[in-house]
């Protein structure tokens, strides 16, 4: 099997598999300073995209604080990355219960670079509107999207994250998109 994913991060299935462990269940300070190295970056967007850029740096670190208190309870059954974004996603929402941010668009679309547009202002309109599209879906329907949309897990790596069933990731995902044609259709059409 080949040791990497179709996004060229190492798969970490088991415990022994994590770099540099000499044994098992006892990671060194090297495993460490590995991951954290090969996964920051992602563990940074995947907090920017939920918080913005002024909490994703705090969200992140600790992500990384508590990942290295329980990598010896880390058996394996995701991707290391997976797993860490379990433990970013539990940082994050609760840095979002002490402060409620509004959905931090602007990352979401660097993500995959800026749209094609003829003029700046169609630009600014857009992002306005997929802004307002976002903060108008539920909690649950915008995590789907983020997650599997975004951060590119599969649906089965989403269902694990949530801690729900895939045919619940695919249903909510379905109705998302549902909500977010419906209204940046209006948005479209109220411009013509």
């Amino acid at each position: 099997m080949n040791p990497r994913g179709l996004s060229g991060h190492i798969l970490c299935r088991s415990a022994d598999m994590l770099p540099n462990s000499k044994r098992p269940g006892r990671p060194t300070a090297a495993d460490l300073e590995s991951i954290v190295r090969q996964h920051y970056d992602d563990v940074w967007r995947f907090c920017a995209r939920r918080l913005g850029p002024d909490l994703a740096s705090d969200a992140a670190q600790e992500t990384f604080v508590t990942a290295q208190k329980r990598l010896k309870d880390f058996e394996g059954r995701s991707e290391l990355r997976t797993w860490l974004f379990g433990i970013a996603l539990n940082h994050c929402r609760n840095l979002a219960r002490k402060r409620r941010p509004e959905v931090p668009v602007d990352w979401l679309l660097e993500t995959y670079g800026e749209p094609i547009h003829d003029g700046i202002d169609q630009s600014i309109v857009d992002r306005e509107s997929l802004r307002c599209a976002l903060s108008n879906l539920s909690t649950e329907h915008r995590e789907v999207v983020l997650l599997h949309e975004i951060d590119g897990l599969t649906y089965q790596e989403a269902a694990d994250l949530l801690g729900i069933p895939v045919g619940t990731v695919k249903s909510r995902l379905h109705h998302a998109f549902l909500n977010l044609r419906t209204a940046l259709r209006g948005v479209e059409e109220a411009w013509r």
